[in-house]
């Protein structure tokens, strides 16, 4: 087991050197230069932007450019082209902005989603199944954007309760109770509709491996032999289906990088997707490649917690 996660953890470290390099590359292939100053301010000279091209050694080779990202990245020197702030102290503060909205919507999409889908599936064919089926459909069909504006004035005008932004405006002297309270809301409603396309998607997912699970011959066998219905759903199909929802949640890992920037920006919330997608825009290369490179490690570690989950979701998997 050491050995394997050892193994594991090397191939790992490897190949993300490789992808920062791809990315690198690519970032840099696009057209265009960085927007560090405004090309129409009369009184930008030629010697002004090659200092700036300098300062910013965007006039060195591009495997130079990036063993300067990789240095300044490694001792926390690296900065933004936009504003020259340090990029993981931005990084940082909107990676703790996203995490609560992710965590929340996460746990919103699971608590949901397996209730729904595994008794959809004990029951199938069943007018619970049709419905949970048509609700699905109808989640995954209607435009989340769409769902997220009718919720907002739904909110706003029936609960008299602001939902954009992650704070009330002028609720910084209230006593704890009115902010922890403000906190919730703004945190509650954004986490219902990110968690609202995963909830229908995730459902039938569950669903269809526990019908595929139910059907195999041992859950038959543990039915004749007396085993309670309890006992068979979860003690022995559940757990046979659980396989394929670890590498999903390995996979989940990389949404608290990416966020999501329709929700983000409709409820304002400053979260990692509207950085990461503002810094595409202002061709704001060090937050780009930063965002990309920490999304990759987080790719490749859930990929590695994965594995070793596998052993324990399933004995009959050695991993040595």
């Amino acid at each position: 087991m050491v050995r394997f996660t050892l193994r594991q953890i090397g191939q790992r470290l490897v190949l993300l050197v490789v992808i920062s390099i791809i990315s690198f590359a690519m970032v840099h292939l696009a057209p265009g230069e960085p927007s560090l100053v405004d090309p129409s301010n009369p009184r930008l000279k030629a010697e002004d932007v090659a200092k700036i091209r300098a300062a910013f050694h965007l006039d060195e080779p591009l495997y130079a450019q990036y063993g300067y990202w990789v240095r300044d990245l490694a001792t926390g020197r690296l900065v933004s082209f936009k504003d020259g702030q340090p990029v993981v102290g931005k990084i940082w503060e909107r990676f703790l902005n996203s995490l609560p909205l992710f965590l929340t919507g996460t746990v919103i999409t699971w608590l949901l989603s397996f209730p729904v889908g595994i008794r959809a599936a004990v029951a199938r064919g069943s007018t619970f199944d049709r419905a949970t089926t048509f609700a699905a459909f109808a989640m995954i069909s209607i435009p989340g954007f769409f769902l997220a504006y009718l919720l907002i004035l739904w909110t706003v005008t029936h609960l008299q309760v602001s939902v954009v932004g992650m704070r009330t405006f002028g609720f910084e002297g209230v006593s704890g109770w009115f902010r922890v309270n403000d906190r919730l809301w703004h945190l509650v409603v954004p986490s219902i509709m990110s968690a609202f396309a995963g909830i229908a998607v995730l459902s039938r997912y569950v669903r269809s491996q526990m019908v595929e699970v139910l059907a195999q011959d041992y859950v038959r066998t543990a039915r004749a032999k007396g085993v309670p219905e309890e006992a068979v759903t979860y003690g022995h199909a559940l757990r046979n289906a659980l396989l394929p929802f670890i590498t999903m949640f390995g996979l989940m890992l990389p949404a608290l990088i990416g966020g999501s920037v329709i929700f983000e920006t409709i409820f304002a919330w400053p979260g990692m997707g509207r950085l990461g997608y503002d810094a595409i825009l202002s061709r704001d290369f060090p937050v780009v490649l930063t965002i990309n490179f920490f999304a990759a490690a987080l790719t490749l570690a859930g990929t590695l917690v994965s594995d070793l989950l596998y052993a324990v979701a399933d004995p009959r998997i050695r991993l040595e």
